[in-house]
């Protein structure tokens, strides 16, 4: 597995394009980087032994250091799906996504090394104080360029490592969160709406209903389409809006990540007085990349029927990794905030 030493990173860089032949890394400085609760990353300042057009920073993404977080990154195969994203997939596709330098893992041991490019001064959302709604189209108008190259496409088929809902996967996810969701109750029922808590239960008791409904063309989603897995620019520069954080690429209805998006990034009185215009946009940019047979009113029932997503993550990954201060704040927003998204729309008329 490749090391994060001047020699290494010089091998790595060099094999991949990045850096001539003629020319070595000298110096690396080492420094935390993001708030990722699955995996650690790391900003790797450069020196090389003369003058070169490679970056003068990259990013480092690894296994969290955390055991919890780390053996759930492994039985959730979160890892090994990342990194088969950049190998695979994120050539060819449009959506702003880092460059990858370097993508290795080891899927017996959970060793991976991702090198990533700094998009820095682009700055990481923050899940918890939300976007405005200009930001908001510019997630949307990306989630469009994700979207729709592979719109029903026959080539899903050949993504055997990304997530897909089976059988099998549905009984264990609904093991868990039936286990799970008393104890996320215990933690943060009293800072959440009595009519979120008791929709929760609700759901909870039909989730069998929302896994079956998955309403085809499928397509590629990210699947933790939110604000701290998207950065934006500054005026200092960086992309005016990128995606990060490609652990959970799947195959499953595009309409997942838009809900799941705009439930929490947006206030709940900015989403309501919002909500219909950015889907419609969204829906705009899909037809305009060459999608087809897929009308406005079908994408809106669609938005609909995924407001859960986001409430379904918050419950599930609040209570499988290592708790924080930050994290508390997150989930609890992501909760509050998705709760009300799926009242508002009456997003229970979808379970049957």
């Amino acid at each position: 597995m490749l090391t994060l030493d001047a020699a290494a990173l010089t091998a790595a860089l060099q094999a991949g394009g990045t850096l001539a032949p003629d020319v070595r890394i000298t110096a690396v400085d080492q420094q935390p980087v993001g708030t990722g609760q699955m995996g650690d990353c790391l900003r790797l300042s450069l020196t090389y032994s003369g003058a070169t057009d490679a970056p003068a920073t990259i990013v480092a993404k690894l296994p969290s250091s955390n055991e919890t977080s780390r053996a759930t990154g492994m039985a959730m195969r979160t890892y090994e799906v990342e990194v088969r994203y950049y190998q695979e997939l994120a050539p060819h596709l449009p959506v702003r996504a880092p460059r990858c330098h370097h993508a290795e893992i080891d899927v017996e041991t959970g060793d991976f090394v991702l090198l990533l490019e700094d998009l820095a001064p682009a700055v990481q959302g923050d899940q918890v104080a939300g976007c405005t709604i200009d930001q908001a189209r510019l997630v949307l108008a990306e989630a469009a360029r994700l979207h729709a190259p592979l719109w029903g496409s026959p080539a899903l088929d050949d993504l055997d490592w990304a997530v897909r809902w089976s059988p099998e996967s549905q009984d264990l996810m609904q093991a868990m969160l039936t286990m799970l969701w008393p104890n996320f109750v215990e933690r943060y029922g009293a800072d959440l709406d009595d009519d979120v808590v008791e929709m929760g239960g609700r759901f909870v008791a039909r989730l069998r209903s929302y896994y079956e409904h998955r309403p085809e063309p499928h397509t590629v989603t990210h699947n933790d389409f939110r604000l701290d897995n998207l950065l934006f620019g500054t005026a200092e520069g960086g992309p005016p809006v990128a995606v990060v954080d490609w652990q959970t690429v799947g195959v499953g209805p595009a309409l997942s990540d838009v809900s799941y998006f705009l439930g929490a990034g947006l206030s709940v009185e900015d989403r309501r007085a919002h909500e219909e215009e950015l889907v419609r946009g969204y829906h705009e940019a899909l037809v305009a990349a060459g999608v087809t047979g897929y009308d406005a009113d079908r994408c809106w029932a669609d938005y609909r029927a995924f407001a859960f997503a986001g409430f379904h993550m918050a419950v599930l990954a609040s209570m499988i990794v290592e708790r924080t201060d930050r994290g508390d704040a997150m989930f609890l927003a992501m909760a509050g905030r998705h709760g009300r998204q799926v009242l508002d729309l009456n997003a229970e008329e979808f379970l049957a």
